[in-house]
């Protein structure tokens, strides 16, 4: 069974499949990534020295190891046979009383949906501190962990920590209504009323309908401004998965031929990608091309991320990277086949990092696995917009490709694009001739380059973020043009842009980070 043709017809879009499925389970699941303050898991991030790449919106910066702590001297213990969870590899039923008594540093449980794991000897390897862990010891901290690394896999990083199963039912997550039930997902449309349409948020339906060759899934998303990048499909063997994002929800059709699937909406879905092609940009950096699975349609939107997960060393290995274009422009390279089927990344390669040397080893036709997209970018920031500033340092360039391209192509009020790329030498600069050629062609587009350790022969500017670059980079057409300034990059110069730039009275509405 193969997706044989894919339209939008209204506020519909259409999935042509070859049988028909059952009436199927359809949840619902919010998506807002920064619907807390609250931090609990704190993951590697960073490996080794690898601090250019962009992480989730809702991240913090990570909390200095000691010596030997790092995530691979925590995958050597282990793999070193010792006990970790002090029971001698037996598993137990955990009563909730039994759970609370167990809220200290030295004797640290935390029950994750419905496993509860010792945590106390993971506690100096936590990137994030001993203080987030123990925010949820004696306690199920599943929403706490769900408010902010949701992809985590947390089942291989603590599996040898592992105590056993709760005797009771775990908590639900804070925003699920057991009274509202029926809302989460999609029904039939048959079934949708009135009345549930007035007691939460607008619930698209769906309905299908079978000739002798095809069936047509069609969900009714009610909404105008549904694009193809709202939409995501997965065809495997014989399950059918579409997931619709509308604003902050996500709405799920995930069925069988034989029997309606059940699915744990707690963490990212992932697919296997191929990579068909790696190719050098930098010195150090690559672009990175990955096909999607014949049968998966996935648009990442602009200025959203997805998760790469690969093995290592027996442990499953996440690290969040921004999808950007083949090239400034179309021209320069032509695709082989439409660009809708790959999904490309620059990633720079760090020789003592954990997990960018192991991507750069793959071969081709190996395969990672990709998340469906997250992050809290609205793209209508940009509709109306007169001038658009882009602070990037290093990979921080990333999330900048494709707003650049969008907006340069999609909003006719723009009067100016400005890019200032901090880097340290001429040889980091991630696609100067592109950028070149880009700012050459369309005269709205004005790039400057930025190098804190040039050689002797460089005339153009020199050194850090600072106040004075960019109250003369940043300059708006009057006092009432809508602007709008992203920047992106290590964590210390993000924080500082952002210091500058209030200073500057700049407001918060005018200002998005991509940020740790």
């Amino acid at each position: 069974m193969e997706i044989a043709k894919r339209t939008e017809n209204g506020s519909g879009q259409c999935v042509h499949l070859c049988r028909p499925p059952p009436a199927p389970d359809l949840p619902m699941q919010h998506r807002g990534a920064d619907s807390g303050s609250a931090v609990f898991w704190r993951p590697w991030i960073d490996d080794g020295g690898e601090k250019e790449q962009e992480a989730p919106h809702n991240a913090v910066e990570a909390v200095p190891l000691k010596q030997g702590r790092s995530l691979m001297d925590w995958i050597r213990l282990t793999k070193s046979g010792k006990d970790l969870t002090g029971l001698k590899g037996r598993l137990i039923e955990v009563t909730e009383e039994e759970l609370k008594k167990h809220n200290k540093k030295d004797d640290c449980w935390i029950c994750i949906r419905g496993f509860v794991y010792n945590v106390s000897p993971y506690m100096e390897y936590h990137p994030g501190g001993e203080d987030e862990l123990m925010r949820a010891a004696g306690s199920d901290g599943t929403d706490l962990f769900d408010q902010v690394h949701r992809w985590v896999n947390y089942e291989s990083m603590l599996k040898e920590c592992l105590v056993g199963r709760m005797a009771m039912k775990p908590a639900l997550p804070k925003d699920y209504h057991e009274e509202k039930k029926v809302l989460n997902g999609m029904l039939p449309q048959s079934q949708v009323t009135d009345t549930l349409a007035k007691e939460g948020p607008s619930s698209p339906s769906y309905d299908w309908f079978q000739t002798d060759s095809l069936v047509t899934i069609v969900i009714y998303t009610k909404q105008k401004d549904i694009n193809l990048d709202s939409v995501i499909v997965d065809h495997r063997d014989d399950s059918f998965r579409a997931e619709t994002v509308i604003k902050d929800y996500s709405y799920l059709v995930h069925v069988a031929l034989s029997h309606e699937i059940q699915e744990d909406f707690s963490g990212l879905f992932y697919r296997k990608c191929q990579l068909v092609s790696k190719e050098d940009v930098t010195h150090d950096t690559k672009l990175f091309c990955l096909m999607l699975p014949p049968s998966t349609h996935l648009e990442v939107p602009v200025g959203q991320h997805v998760y790469l997960r690969l093995p290592i060393t027996g442990t499953e290995i996440v690290k969040p990277y921004t999808p950007v274009c083949d090239s400034l422009f179309s021209e320069f390279k032509e695709p082989v086949l439409p660009n809708n089927i790959y999904i490309y990344f620059l990633i720079k390669i760090y020789p003592a990092g954990f997990f960018t040397p192991e991507l750069d080893q793959l071969q081709i036709g190996d395969y990672v696995s990709v998340s469906n997209p997250e992050g809290n970018f609205i793209i209508s920031q940009l509709q109306e917009l007169e001038d658009l500033f882009l602070l990037a340092a290093g990979t921080g360039f990333t999330p900048m490709v494709k707003v650049l391209n969008y907006a340069l192509t999609n909003i006719p009020s723009l009067r100016k694009v400005k890019l200032m790329f901090f880097n340290k030498t001429e040889d980091d600069i991630i696609w100067r001739s592109q950028l070149e050629k880009l700012a050459f062609k369309d005269k709205r587009f004005e790039v400057e380059f930025v190098l804190s350790a040039p050689t002797s022969e460089w005339s153009g500017k020199q050194g850090y973020i600072s106040p004075a670059l960019l109250s003369e980079f940043l300059k708006r057409r009057s006092d009432t043009s809508k602007v709008l300034i992203c920047l992106c990059g290590p964590t210390p110069f993000t924080e500082q842009g952002m210091k500058m730039l209030h200073d500057l009275n700049f407001s918060k509405d005018e200002i998005h980070s991509f940020t740790a």
